[in-house]
């Protein structure tokens, strides 16, 4: 605290901490609260770091997922809710002691995809076989909302040692805008591979949509091999270079709902898509 009054407070912005400031922030608030004689602290991370990695990969790999949810039942979190998991049934076995609320981001995006793209064919695409079900879930909630069929597609996917590989593409998007879902775009190298792959295969346009987006402003994503639209919600701030140049759907309004059922006592399942 030298050259400050007293309690005078370091002010810095949020940005300019890493996953890791916020995380241990986060944490060390929690303990203080239940310190403080708190009877429940409910924890709304729309992106919780390390989230990805939930299993491993090879002999001795940590699993860091596992070890972040013991970090918040260690300070005594009563209850965590989040956006669009890499894995939910990680996420949710992760957490032995505490309550999970896991806000798939299928409900959010289709809202915007129904009315921007009303009158048009349709056809969600999964990058991987792991996101599927993820893909599965925006199509039905897709033909719910347009009330007519939307088609789908499937890229194949291999990752060893950082690299990427597989080439299979199965599915029908020729005329169709192929709308390719993913939980998280962070270097681009996986939606470039469907986006490609759509395009050999006749999609007439290519959106990107995403719940966390991870990018620079440097991505490949931006380059004339990128979708003709990325789209991602606001749980984590864009450089403000790339601000205009990505649609951002704000997640704000579902997760205060799901706050208000659970300070209501009221079930979340009413507002949470399932397929």
């Amino acid at each position: 605290m030298i050259g400050r009054r007293p309690g005078q407070v370091r002010q810095r912005h949020d940005e300019h901490f890493s996953a890791n400031d916020k995380l241990v922030r986060l944490l060390f608030f929690i303990g203080a609260l239940k310190d403080a004689g708190a009877s429940c602290v409910t924890a709304v991370t729309p992106f919780i770091a390390y989230g990805r990695k939930d299993r491993r990969t090879k002999p001795r790999d940590p699993v860091s997922s596992r070890y972040v949810a013991a970090l918040f039942e260690a300070v005594g979190t009563d209850r965590v809710v989040t956006l669009e998991v890499h894995n939910v049934s990680a996420f949710e076995n992760a957490f032995r002691n505490c309550r999970t609320e896991h806000v798939p981001a299928a409900g959010i995006l289709a809202d915007h995809l129904a009315a921007k793209l009303a009158g048009a064919d349709l056809a969600v695409v999964s990058p991987d076989a792991g996101g599927m079900k993820r893909a599965e879930l925006l199509r039905h909630v897709l033909e719910q909302k347009l009330g007519r069929a939307v088609g789908k597609a499937l890229m194949d996917k291999h990752r060893s040692m950082g690299l990427v590989s597989g080439s299979l593409f199965a599915g029908d998007v020729e005329g169709k805008i192929a709308i390719i879902f993913d939980d998280l775009i962070s270097s681009g190298t996986t939606i470039l591979r469907a986006a490609a792959a759509c395009r050999t295969a006749g999609a007439s346009q290519v959106i990107a949509a995403a719940a966390h987006g991870m990018f620079e402003a440097d991505a490949p994503l931006f380059g004339p091999d990128g979708p003709d639209e990325l789209i991602v919600t606001d749980s984590v701030p864009l450089p403000p270079a790339i601000a205009d140049r990505v649609t951002t759907i704000g997640a704000a309004p579902v997760l205060a709902e799901v706050i208000g059922r659970l300070h209501r006592h009221e079930p979340v399942s009413d507002i949470i898509p399932y397929d």
